[in-house]
């Protein structure tokens, strides 16, 4: 099975929430998504703790993260697909 289309194949969770605590920071992030675990003594790992038993709450970071990396995408400039290649230095 091919996992084209899925913008989460090979990104685990933890990374997830990094990306999205570096980001936003707590605060931020616990206004986006009201969940106790990001406005109470957040941690990494007690976050991670919770949205792995508890799956409405891990499909709330994982939509959240999708359309972060889909606004970091439009924020970067485009880039060339067929650029011609620069000739080699002779020297």
């Amino acid at each position: 099975m091919s996992q084209v289309n899925n913008p989460l194949h090979g990104v685990t969770l933890e990374k997830m929430l990094t990306e999205l605590v570096a980001a936003y920071g707590w605060p931020t992030l616990g206004q986006r998504i009201a969940i106790r675990c990001f406005t109470h003594d957040p941690s990494i790992k007690s976050s991670l703790t919770f949205l792995r038993r508890t799956p409405w709450a891990r499909q709330q970071v994982e939509d959240l993260y999708i359309r972060f990396k889909q606004d970091d995408a439009k924020a970067r400039p485009p880039t060339k697909l067929f650029a011609k290649p620069k000739p080699p230095e002779r020297g």
